[in-house]
């Protein structure tokens, strides 16, 4: 049995294989109606979600499955006492995806589940996010070979990315993150990608003018959101949030940064639109965004299908 806490236990083969599904899968849904038959797969979210709920509930659905839904606050997670609980919802179900706060609770689901389990999201990993990317890029590009620039927080999603890219050795990833968020990746994380050679720091105090440079070269510029989504509404955090814009208001992506390049822009949403990026590059680039979504069905599809065959 296999989990999906991350891409640490998946070769770059294994993973190829599941994007060459969720490929297949998208093509030819028809063919995979009755994969999960009679499955049952348990979601379960701490987090605020849009995208995580909906892809998983219709994906598992599209398979043939059944799906159980739970919100963290309304469980007996939240007596303080989670490994019985996990143990118990394994007995009921075949599957479980879990969006959590702390990576420390996935890492504590993975050892104890005995079911398959899939990482919905946490403070320091987003797999499932950069599996969706990967099928769009494959989508637009033809493959994984490009120049990808990420620009914002060092974040789950951007751990996730550079997790892929070092390993799957295609394509190269930079990353222009003049801050770090709350992770929990190992001090050695970014120098191993690094001298992999697919993963590229730029230093984020270069100026602006070298940054466009950089911009010009690439193929595909990524952001996301530089607050959290569990804070960016919280009065508690407004201090800190305001600190946190006015440090990244000049990595903005709009359209004097993108001066004269041809890259698309990516986003995993949603989107805080007049920070991190501008309604002019959303509303050139809104299709591909939202194909960026919408494969977040398809890619996890073909995750529930790899680890239920294991």
């Amino acid at each position: 049995m296999k989990n999906m806490l991350n891409f640490k236990n998946f070769s770059a083969e294994e993973l190829e294989k599941i994007l060459e599904l969720a490929v297949d899968m998208k093509k030819s849904p028809e063919k995979y109606s009755e994969a999960l038959k009679g499955k049952k797969l348990y979601t379960l979210f701490e987090k605020t979600s849009t995208r995580t709920f909906l892809s998983f509930t219709t994906g598992i659905t599209e398979l043939g499955g059944t799906y159980y839904n739970q919100l963290w606050k309304d469980s007996n997670f939240v007596l303080g006492e989670p490994v019985s609980e996990i143990k118990y919802v394994c007995r009921n179900v075949d599957i479980i995806m879990a969006r959590l706060i702390k990576n420390e609770t996935v890492e504590l689901f993975g050892k104890n589940v005995t079911v398959p389990f899939i990482n919905g999201c946490d403070n320091s990993y987003h797999p499932c996010q950069i599996l969706a990317d990967a099928l769009t890029i494959i989508e637009h590009f033809g493959s994984l070979d490009v120049k990808l620039l990420y620009i914002g927080a060092k974040n789950n999603v951007f751990n996730s990315l550079v997790e892929f890219f070092s390993k799957m050795k295609k394509g190269t990833l930079y990353g222009l993150t003049p801050l770090t968020n709350d992770t929990a990746c190992g001090d050695d994380f970014y120098e191993e990608a690094k001298a992999t050679g697919y993963y590229v720091e730029l230093d984020p105090s270069m100026s602006m003018e070298e940054a466009k440079e950089y911009v010009k070269d690439m193929d595909i510029l990524y952001t996301d959101t530089w607050v959290d989504m569990e804070f960016f509404n919280n009065p508690d955090y407004k201090e800190k949030k305001e600190e946190t814009m006015a440090k990244m208001m000049p990595y903005q992506i709009n359209d004097d940064f993108l001066e004269g390049s041809n890259a698309v822009v990516m986003h995993d949403m949603p989107m805080h639109v007049g920070f991190e990026i501008s309604q002019s590059v959303v509303d050139k680039n809104l299709d591909l965004i939202l194909d960026q979504a919408e494969n977040r069905r398809h890619a996890e599809k073909a995750v529930m299908v790899t680890l239920l065959a294991e």
